[in-house]
């Protein structure tokens, strides 16, 4: 009864790792720029990486759980040994996750932006109707509007592609604002990162020392007997 509780911390931990990458995949203002992006631009790869990642960890965390459940309601020392093994393969994919945002935490974000100048820049030298819509949708996803342009020559971009009501000048630079979600969404990511790695460490723990105490008390058990043949 006591581990009942900790296996639903667990299992609530994978599922919130998995909204989290749900609502990062399917999200609009993701989706918009990953179907934007052209080949060589990097996000399009991150986007989908991410994703499966989030939903194999969770798999991971929330199977861990049932294991670890499992192993101490029938005192079995194979089901322990199968929870670590799935405690230890989340921790050894969460270390390079953790790693992976701290040394390229401005990746994301740059790959992002890169597609806004591409889309923008593609509409100011043209009228292309195509790259207007798209620029458009960006607009309205992020609710911004334009940017600082060194050509100048901007309002008229602005003016066909911002939403009705919102103008440049109120200060809604679009790569500014594009920075700014990005950095509070990889924020709560990296958050939840540690609080998942701290539960993995806690669990490895947990599922060792419920071993070694299956493992002594069956030997205990077997102290004292005596076996007919």
């Amino acid at each position: 009864c006591k581990s009942l509780p900790k296996t639903l911390l667990f299992q609530l931990l994978g599922l919130s790792i998995a909204t989290l990458s749900t609502v990062t995949h399917y999200g609009l203002p993701f989706t918009l720029i990953s179907d934007i992006s052209l080949d060589g631009n990097s996000y399009r790869v991150i986007h989908y990486r991410a994703f499966y990642f989030g939903i194999c960890l969770s798999m991971t965390l929330i199977l861990a759980a049932l294991l670890s459940s499992a192993a101490t309601l029938r005192e079995s020392q194979c089901l322990t040994s199968m929870g670590f093994f799935c405690f230890a393969l989340a921790f050894c994919g969460l270390i390079p996750a953790a790693c992976w945002r701290y040394t390229h935490s401005t990746e994301v974000e740059d790959s992002m932006m890169d597609v806004y100048d591409f889309v923008y820049e593609e509409v100011r030298r043209n009228t292309s109707s195509f790259r207007r819509h798209e620029l458009t949708d960006i607009h309205k996803a992020f609710l911004c509007c334009g940017k600082h342009s060194p050509f100048g020559d901007t309002a008229n971009v602005e003016q066909k592609t911002c939403p009705p009501g919102q103008a440049y000048d109120a200060g809604q630079d679009c790569l500014r604002e594009i920075q700014d979600f990005l950095k509070k969404h990889m924020d709560f990511v990296f958050l939840l990162l540690g609080i998942a790695i701290g539960f993995t460490v806690y669990g490895m723990i947990l599922t060792s020392f419920l071993w070694f105490s299956i493992h002594f008390s069956s030997n205990l058990d077997r102290k004292g007997k005596y076996i007919l043949r």
